[in-house]
């Protein structure tokens, strides 16, 4: 996000909003970096104007949306009517913002500073254009709309005391005015079957709405206030997303933030954070937060109710396989409940047949998963996409990994039938038989990498060249052995299949082989970052090298080599290890996974050295990382620039780096179980 811009966020739904508290929905481009400013909810703009006028003007911000507030589950910021020294401020706008699921909330006081009665004329510009998120993103695409009709409808009510107030308003145009007032108005937007509202209520009612020549309305107030007295405004806008009731809206800011603070306090008490290590202990409790607001709904096999870590704002709000998973890896020693619900909200999304579009096979993990406009009408092919290499044996290691730590066999039992598939995806679609590897191919209408740097480019040599034909991904290798062998285990020791167990166990130990033969650069003492589609190591020297650590591929000599090599000052920035080691021509410190450094590909580094005894190595990790999120009050973003510690102060971001990101807010918790708190 942009400094213009601030963040609410629960759940599926966030709100982005200026210095001020408006939102004016221009210049909402991904390209742009300033991302998208409005009400979302499920990848819809529910609102796309919130601007508040004070006697026909913008109000000057005495104080600006404080982003601590607005992490806290409140924005609140001070304005007053323009003005000059000579005149002090006739009056002081105290706003308060907040959202909840499906709703944003707004409480405005106006506080007179006069001696004398004041009258203030306050507007409230509104509307809803219903926009989907991938038509907010500079990817140069248009998205055709046929039949789509907006419209707008008042909201009868108010009472005898507002049509009185009404009429002393003089000289004004005023639209949709019903007997008894107008509380407020109804956007909607028709295509097809697919229906989607925004409701904007106010408590008083306005004195009028007025037509602006577009869509957007103006809600009119004119107050009057005694001397050093006061008025008090409540504003509302829920949601209705295709196919749902319309939101519960919260009765004040206060009360949502309230919400807010327990689901918080809710995740913060699970942990015992470190107290020899203040500056990890902040981080974690920062990313625990985060997690509290980044929780999605999704829905198991059985049809029942689940929350899951959602990947990120402001573009990713939704669920993402690889996000998730990782997500409740990294948090798993000290909030299982994440895997718990994750593992059957994945299965229950797992692919059953085979559909080109949507790169799905039987038995493949869901990469993306998304309900809004587009996806609906297939516009896009995100709606159930599974374009990851990686989700599906990432799914058995999670699989594993929380029957052990958990000792819950009933989870494993429930979703066996769901691993076998993942492990028959893994063996026949995803190519371990055939290719020795677990492999994919660009997809034109989606991904064209399909592994955790899917971008386009990312998978290249060291002279910034891209692979050609399929692509064999080494981090993917690595979670492929991790799979077979936790996969393995719970074959023996819960679904009692040794013969089942006896293969993955062998099927694990011959890729292990392979690989160190295939993938290892002997000249250069570092494996290679993919095969090609010719069996050619593409060569760049990359941070995957860190997530074969992390999954136990590598023997203990490589991968004790690999491990010290990461920490050289080509890779270690000082703030984390660079996604591609500088001095390569493939180095960029500002592209998106060549240069840059991530903190959830560092926590993976930081437990992959552990695993391998290198504790001084994994130490310097963690405590470049802390250092890091101590510059932005404990939270790490999803991607920093690949600067080097020395050459700034402090980290210099990614220009389009989501700022809440769920692997971002967990991974302090990995460093912990990596390090420990000393």
């Amino acid at each position: 996000m942009s400094d213009r811009h601030r963040l609410l966020v629960r759940g599926r739904t966030f709100a982005a909003v200026g210095t001020g508290g408006d939102i004016t929905g221009v210049g909402a481009v991904r390209g742009g970096g300033a991302g998208p400013d409005g009400l979302f909810v499920r990848d819809a703009r529910h609102l796309s104007r919130w601007q508040l006028t004070v006697d026909g003007a913008v109000p000057e911000i005495l104080r600006p949306v404080d982003t601590s507030a607005a992490a806290s589950g409140a924005a609140r910021c001070v304005l007053v009517p323009r003005g000059g020294r000579q005149e002090p401020p006739a009056y002081t706008l105290f706003r308060e913002q907040a959202v909840a699921d499906g709703a944003f909330v707004e409480s405005l006081r106006v506080l007179s500073n006069r001696s004398v009665p004041t009258r203030v004329h306050i507007a409230l510009t509104v509307d809803a254009d219903f926009t989907d998120q991938f038509e907010l993103r500079a990817d140069h695409r248009t998205y055709a709309k046929p039949g789509a009709v907006r419209s707008r409808r008042p909201l009868d009510g108010g009472g005898r005391e507002a049509a009185d107030r009404r009429e002393a308003v003089d000289g004004r145009r005023r639209a949709d005015d019903g007997e008894g007032g107008v509380r407020g108005i109804e956007f909607a937007y028709r295509r097809g079957d697919w229906c989607s509202r925004t409701t904007v209520t106010a408590d008083p009612a306005p004195d009028a709405v007025e037509e602006t020549g577009g869509g957007a309305r103006r809600l009119v107030w004119v107050l009057e206030l005694a001397a050093h007295g006061s008025a008090q405004m409540a504003l509302r806008a829920a949601a209705q997303p295709h196919g749902e009731a319309l939101a519960d809206v919260p009765d004040s800011p206060a009360v949502a933030a309230r919400q807010l603070a327990a689901m918080e306090e809710d995740f913060a008490s699970s942990v015992e954070l470190p107290a020899r290590w203040p500056g990890l202990a902040d981080a974690c409790l920062r990313g625990l937060t985060d997690l509290a607001v980044l929780q999605v709904p999704a829905s198991g096999p059985d049809g029942e109710e689940l929350s899951v870590p959602g990947a990120g704002v402001p573009w990713f709000l939704t669920v993402l396989g690889r996000d998730a998973l990782l997500t409740s890896l990294f948090a798993l020693p000290y909030l299982p409940r994440l895997a718990a619900a994750t593992l059957p909200a994945l299965a229950a999304s797992q692919a059953t047949d085979a559909v080109a579009g949507a790169v799905a096979q039987p038995g493949k993990i869901a990469h993306e998963v998304r309900e809004g406009e587009l996806a609906h009408f297939g516009q896009v092919p995100f709606g159930r996409y599974y374009g990851s290499v990686d989700a599906t044996p990432l799914f058995l290691v999670l699989l594993g990994a929380y029957t052990e730590q958990t000792g819950d066999t009933a989870t494993a039992r429930r979703l066996e039938a769901h691993a076998r598939a993942a492990v028959g995806w893994m063996l026949d679609h995803g190519g371990l038989t055939s290719r020795g590897y677990l492999v994919y191919r660009a997809d034109e209408g989606g991904l064209a990498n399909q592994n955790w740097k899917d971008s386009p480019g990312a998978i290249c040599s060291a002279d910034g060249s891209g692979a050609s034909g399929p692509v064999m991904a080494a981090g993917a290798q690595g979670y492929a052995y991790d799979a077979l062998t936790r996969t393995a285990w719970l074959a023996r020791s819960v679904w009692g299949d040794e013969v089942y167990a006896d293969l993955l166990t062998q099927t694990a130990g011959d890729l292990r082989d392979r690989f160190q033969r295939d993938f290892w650069m002997a000249d250069r003492g570092f494996p290679a970052l993919a095969l090609d589609g010719e069996g050619r190591q593409v060569d760049a020297l990359a941070s995957d090298a860190g997530h074969l650590l992390w999954s136990g591929l590598l023997d203990k000599e490589y991968g004790e080599t690999v491990g010290r090599r990461l920490l050289e000052p080509d890779f270690f920035s000082g703030w984390g290890v660079r996604t591609v080691a500088a001095g390569q021509p493939a180095f960029h410190p500002l592209s998106y996974h060549r240069g840059s450094v991530w903190p959830h590909d560092n926590a993976l580094i930081a437990l992959g050295l552990a695993r391998y005894g290198l504790h001084d190595e994994a130490r310097a990790v963690a405590r470049g990382l802390v250092s890091a999120a101590a510059t932005a009050g404990g939270r790490l973003p999803e991607v920093l620039a690949g600067y080097a510690k020395d050459a700034y102060p402090v980290p210099v971001p990614y220009p389009h780096s989501c700022e809440l990101e769920s692997r971002s807010a967990a991974a302090p918790l990995a460093l912990l179980t990596a390090v420990g708190g000393a």
